[in-house]
């Protein structure tokens, strides 16, 4: 089979796909007071009448109509349907929502039925949002906003999130692609018409707008990662030595019995984590074994992953034993860096105290104001939504990445189709974060974190 008849064949498969009208659970699973049933598709219509036996409702209108089963005049549900006609619609297409009652009975019933009906089928995770995509309702950072929103757990979040939806960085990346489209024009045209007399300034001005735009661009990337801090929840492990109070300090701040403690050393032996909210934004905390030399072969491995994950991690709380101090673990210094707080605990047994670290009583709970203060004001730091909108993503950092590369090889390249070619990779870049082009590789993944009737 040559490589043309598998393109047609893939997209004859495409566009087949895309014409099945598709339906599914858009609400929570399980039981409910009510449950939304999504339809989509060219047949949604006539899924409608064979369920109802009326005319079409009034579109956009709330509308009481029974629902019955397809081959017999058993009631399924007296629900509320809603009508969108294309292309005023989520998806672009012609949508049907069954607002039904959420009882596990019904919601068979009404899926079953609809199961029955030909050219109807199972949406898959995500698809309802991917033809909002195909059908240019919103790009792909949209898209992404919408599954963040989704996903969100603290108010931050959302906030991003509805940023993003509501089309920040898109409009932002599209207006860098939008001046690189019209620089690349000016070459084409000293491409084109070589010997007509254009203006001696023109790729001056090009390269003043390109210099500018690299600019906006690496300031864009130089931002810290908060947008990715944000969405994804800054990472903060706990470190010290065995027997400092790391289990106890995680237990005070999660405000539950995450860790095992014990007066034993080494008790903890394998990674312990818990999901905290701090003035809206999310951290994850882990406790971690006690840094120390070791014959004990698990507690060894349990040493090796606190190591690990330490090096990863956005934020380090390096906790010494207040009872020894001034005394520290030279082990958990040799970990500290610029991303490390001290933490001094057992401050109800220091005899000598000190106020340029964080002291805290695990026991008694005394000083976690304090610290409970500094770490919010540092994940603010580092989380905290600007003015203008931030990445997201790792994929859009690498095409912006990629995007900026090529306008540094158009500064030193030689000759107008060079230059104008390294323009076309950098706008092409700034294009798949968007979907303006070369997206069918990453649509999948994209889509695919979507659940199953969005």
């Amino acid at each position: 089979m040559t490589v043309i008849h598998r393109l047609l064949i893939s997209n004859v498969m495409e566009i087949t796909i895309f014409n099945k009208t598709i339906f599914a659970l858009a609400s929570g699973v399980g039981k409910s007071g009510v449950a939304v049933v999504r339809i989509s598709g060219p047949h949604a219509c006539d899924a409608l009448s064979m369920l109802t036996r009326k005319p079409l409702p009034v579109p956009r209108y709330a509308s009481r109509m029974r629902l019955m089963e397809i081959n017999s005049d058993e009631l399924l549900d007296d629900s509320i349907v809603i009508y969108f006609p294309s292309p005023n619609s989520f998806t672009g297409e012609d949508v049907v929502e069954l607002h039904i009652h959420g009882g596990r009975s019904v919601i068979t019933g009404v899926i079953d039925a609809l199961t029955s009906i030909d050219d109807l089928r199972f949406a898959e995770p995500g698809e309802f949002t991917r033809r909002a995509f195909e059908n240019n309702k919103f790009d792909l950072t949209s898209a992404e906003g919408l599954a963040d929103l989704i996903n969100s757990e603290t108010t931050a979040q959302r906030r991003q999130a509805q940023r993003q939806m509501a089309g920040e960085l898109g409009d932002l990346y599209d207006g860098w692609r939008d001046r690189l489209m019209r620089s690349i024009a000016l070459f084409e045209a000293e491409i084109d018409f070589s010997d007509e007399d254009l203006p001696d300034n023109l790729f001056d001005a090009v390269g003043a707008e390109i210099q500018k735009l690299k600019v906006e661009i690496s300031c864009h990337l130089n931002d810290g990662h908060k947008g990715q801090n944000l969405r994804d929840g800054l990472y903060i492990t706990i470190i010290g030595p065995p027997n400092s109070g790391k289990s106890t300090l995680l237990n005070r701040l999660s405000k539950r019995d995450v860790s095992i403690v014990s007066e034993k050393a080494g008790t903890t032996r394998d990674i312990l984590e818990a999901s905290l909210e701090l003035e809206g934004y999310p951290i994850v905390i882990a406790d971690t074994a006690g840094i120390r030399e070791t014959n004990d072969e698990i507690e060894r491995e349990g040493v090796s992953r606190a190591q690990a994950h330490a090096k990863k991690s956005d934020l380090k709380l390096c906790v010494f034993d207040g009872e020894n101090w001034p005394e520290q673990d030279a082990r958990t210094l040799s970990m500290m860096d610029q991303n490390s707080m001290i933490v001094i605990n057992k401050s109800d047994l220091m005899k000598e105290h000190q106020t340029e670290y964080i002291e805290v009583s695990s026991l008694t709970g005394e000083g976690f104001s304090s610290l409970i203060q500094s770490l919010t004001e540092e994940v603010i730091n580092r989380c905290q939504m600007s003015a203008s909108p931030v990445i997201t993503r790792a994929r859009h950092r690498e095409s912006l990445e990629t995007c900026l590369k090529g306008l540094d090889r158009f500064e030193t390249a030689t000759g107008a189709e060079l230059k104008a070619e390294d323009l076309r990779l950098s706008a092409r870049a700034l294009g798949k974060i968007t979907g303006k082009v070369g997206v069918e590789d990453i649509l999948d993944i994209i889509f695919a974190e979507f659940c199953i009737g969005k």
